[in-house]
């Protein structure tokens, strides 16, 4: 599945959720789809997407909020999967853009590529519902049910292909990105 066009039809049925990115190329897909103010990049901070995620879903209940990651991040963070379904926030949905490889370190294969399931492992986890797609088809239907009131949090793993693409790079000023994430929210910066 290419990943650019998998992304840009999620962010395209937004519909005003709140989008956090994991560090790298989810950042760059997401920034290619539309640089925006609802958009908040991670910059060095492997591993976090998930958690912040569930801070901002916990501190914005009434607001749909949309983790856009890769498999090595999510790999990083195997544990957000069991605090997330501990939390059970029904307005968070993790997007993990899969393509079987450490695309940031230099192409390794990863865990994904050797068995392991994301989407089975936070479906043991407690997740409400999870799945795999591997079909640009499946994303549009995709977009359509996370519009949809969710038990609890959702997992999806889109199988994409493995590649590196020119990046779009997204501000890389973390506070002028709080500060306009925050403003979006009708929060002070700080």
């Amino acid at each position: 599945m290419d990943r650019r066009a998998a992304v840009a039809q999620l962010l395209a049925a937004r519909n005003g959720a709140l989008v956090i990115t994991g560090l790298g190329s989810p950042s760059y897909d997401v920034h290619a789809a539309g640089d925006s103010a609802d958009n908040y990049y991670l910059w060095g901070a492997m591993g976090g997407a998930a958690l912040t995620g569930l801070g901002l879903a916990q501190a914005q209940p009434d607001r749909r909020v949309m983790v856009i990651t890769g498999d090595g991040e999510m790999l990083m963070a195997y544990g957000a999967l069991a605090t997330i379904s501990v939390a059970k926030p029904k307005n968070l949905d993790i997007i993990v853009l899969d393509n079987q490889h450490f695309g940031e370190t230099g192409m390794q294969a990863s865990h994904t590529g050797q068995g392991i399931a994301l989407d089975r492992v936070a479906a043991a986890s407690g997740f409400a519902e999870t799945g795999e797609l591997r079909e640009l088809a499946e994303v549009e239907a995709l977009a359509t049910r996370l519009h949809q009131p969710a038990q609890g949090p959702r997992l999806f793993v889109l199988k994409i292909e493995a590649e590196n693409l020119p990046r779009s790079l997204p501000p890389r000023d973390a506070v002028a990105i709080k500060n306009r994430f925050r403003a979006h929210l009708g929060l002070g910066t700080c």
